[in-house]
């Protein structure tokens, strides 16, 4: 997951082997146009022709990963890389099954210019839906409100990583007393939390990550921020500079407990969306729950999507398959209390967006004085029977 910041530079290795075998699924070249497949059409309580878009198009927050492999599981057969709109496209399945509708991932990050989701949701009015991290989600709510209608993962993988050679037993309760410098992106909104909370002082603070794992490797003592389903996975199997595990610390577990990769309308739109969003946001509870279940095949879609462009950064089978994983084991994609997944938790929104909307405001968002969690959140379109098991 890397919204508003950006992947590592440098050669990385590719998992041919995975990728040959998952290449059959998609078709080369640049174009919008679905190949044409053969698909058994979906049940006509999921079928989506006559209240969604013929094309639903969902903004990403960066070039395809596994952390969205919720949306690249609804991704049936016969899909189209178009490397000139930085997009895929494909028919709409749930559980294999045509839905009546295609479905278009765009890239973002790069880009998009590194435009924000939501600044983009409003820029472009092709795009129906859009993945925000929560945070994100509140910061836009003066000017470009986005509401968020379900989350792929119930908790982010953002983290600070470290050395640890060169910080034994460090934790974030002790990262203020150690002094070292914090190297993050300047728009991120947790460092800011993170001073506020008296676990960083601000003159740790450096702005100035760029991706480059030069940086960390040259100097033993930063600590540097980056994605637990991601980085040391990468930096230990496909950064030689590296080549070893780094010590690292979720932030939820210091209590920036957010939703993270929230699929989210315009605000505006919401009402007329709101017939289509009824019957697919279930769809995508459910493919959530497979691809989380059994994420190899899709993750080889993602790779295969990822490798036939060639301004994305490489994406190996082997980060795939050890970010879905992560996410299962650490419990990052999981079941709310009541057994159900991709649902909200209202009382825990409750208090995030009590805490954060005011540091979000200080750091210069325009965030409504009077903002409630339920003018940016909604729980109305989810099944709750939607479960794992």
């Amino acid at each position: 997951m890397r919204p508003l910041t950006f992947r590592r530079f440098g050669a990385l290795t590719l998992a041919l082997g995975p990728l040959l075998a998952a290449t059959a699924c998609g078709q080369g070249g640049d174009g919008a146009a679905t190949a044409s497949v053969d698909i058994a059409p979906a049940a006509a309580a999921e079928r989506l022709d006559g209240v969604c878009p013929s094309t639903v198009v969902v903004q990403l927050q960066w070039q395809p990963q596994s952390d969205m492999g919720a949306l690249f599981e609804m991704l049936g057969p016969g899909y189209r890389v178009d490397s000139s709109d930085k997009s895929v496209t494909g028919p709409l399945v749930a559980g294999g099954r045509d839905t009546g509708v295609d479905l278009t991932l765009k890239a973002g990050g790069p880009a998009i210019g590194f435009q924000s989701v939501p600044s983009q949701m409003y820029a472009d009015d092709s795009v129906d839906l859009g993945l925000v991290h929560s945070d994100q989600l509140i910061a836009a709510s003066g000017t470009q409100r986005v509401v968020g209608v379900t989350p792929l993962l119930k908790y982010s993988p953002a983290m600070l990583m470290w050395n640890p050679e060169a910080h034994p037993g460090l934790s974030l309760d002790s990262l203020a007393g150690s002094g070292a410098t914090v190297l993050v992106s300047k728009d991120q909104f947790y460092p800011d939390w993170l001073v506020a909370k008296g676990l960083v002082k601000k003159k740790q603070l450096d702005t100035g990550y760029d991706g480059n794992p030069a940086r960390f490797v040259g100097d033993p003592e930063v600590v540097q921020q980056g994605f637990a389903n991601s980085e040391p996975y990468t930096y230990e199997k496909e950064t030689p500079a590296w080549g070893k595990k780094v010590g690292f610390q979720l932030l939820k577990d210091a209590g920036y407990d957010i939703y993270a990769s929230n699929l989210t309308v315009r605000a505006d739109r919401m009402e007329k969306l709101a017939p289509c969003l009824k019957k697919l946001v279930p769809i995508v509870q459910k493919a959530g729950a497979d691809y989380i279940a059994s994420p190899k095949a899709t993750n080889g879609t993602i790779v295969d999507v990822v490798s036939q462009d060639s301004s994305y950064s490489p994406y190996s089978q082997g980060e795939a398959d050890y970010s879905a994983a992560y996410l299962k084991d650490e419990g990052l994609i999981a079941e709310e209390a009541d057994g159900s997944l991709g649902t909200y938790d209202m009382k825990r929104v409750d208090s995030f967006v009590d805490e954060l909307a005011p540091v979000i405001r200080e750091k210069g968002s325009a965030v409504p004085a009077g903002l409630k969690p339920g003018d940016v959140f909604t729980d109305v379109y989810t099944d709750h029977s939607v479960g794992i098991g």
